[in-house]
């Protein structure tokens, strides 16, 4: 097996002349510039972030991070999970191997019956149903987010429960894999908004109701940040 590197000049190191779509939206240095930074960080950056760290007008670092998307060099999500509100896209560059998970075709037909336009609270609606099925599954837990991690992981989202102090408003989760992630490039509030949904209707199957679960994708370096209550908000098993 043989590989070679391609550069933004349009020659690989062979020499041979290179002209795919994803290196032709690589022509100009500043999308090189802006997916090198992506890359770089880990973490997902709006378009503000991006214009502020290379210096380029925002309406002009919004058009090429709309053409690195397109050409699936990078992803976009937004940070609300579902929640009310339309925060700004965030965008992270696309991993290079997808994990794969058992639930992707799965996932996929759920998408396909939600509507075109379904937002991100449709698609929890969906998620939140889900979730309350998929809990049944794994062994009951005294703390809520046990119950979450393990739903998570047996979707394959390799979710790690981050350390907190006592008094924390919440725990961290980070997933640090997404095997939908080709899926969030085409319908990014639906996805975000079904693996929040499906988040709180694992919380309500363990007696949290109404919880503020909050899925904030491209949160934290090559990971994604679910925000649970406390297991002290618990309000009673059913």
């Amino acid at each position: 097996m043989t590989s070679r590197t391609v550069e933004p000049s349009g020659k690989a190191t062979s020499g041979e002349t290179v002209d795919t779509p994803q290196h032709r939206t690589l022509g100009p240095a500043s999308r090189v510039s802006i997916l090198r930074l992506l890359r770089d960080t880990g973490a997902g950056m709006t378009a503000a972030d991006v214009a502020a760290r290379t210096g380029q007008h925002l309406s002009t670092t919004r058009a090429h991070l709309e053409r690195l998307a397109g050409a699936g060099l990078l992803v976009k999500a937004r940070a609300n999970g579902g929640q009310p509100g339309r925060p700004a896209w965030r965008y992270r560059a696309t991993a290079t191997d997808p994990a794969p998970a058992a639930y992707r075709v799965l996932v996929a037909a759920l998408l396909e019956h939600l509507p075109s336009d379904a937002d991100g609270r449709t698609a929890g609606r969906v998620g939140r149903d889900w979730g309350l099925r998929l809990a049944a599954s794994v062994p009951p837990q005294d703390d809520p987010v046990e119950a979450v991690t393990a739903v998570l992981g047996g979707l394959g989202l390799s979710p790690h429960r981050q350390p907190s102090g006592p008094g924390a408003a919440s725990v961290e989760v980070h997933l640090r894999t997404c095997p939908f992630l080709e899926l969030v490039g085409q319908r990014p509030d639906a996805v975000c908004g079904l693996h929040a949904g499906l988040v709180r209707g694992v919380l309500e199957s363990r007696g949290v109701r109404d919880a503020e679960a909050v899925l904030e994708p491209f949160g934290a370096p090559h990971a994604c940040v679910v925000r649970l209550p406390p297991p002290r908000h618990r309000a009673g098993r059913r």
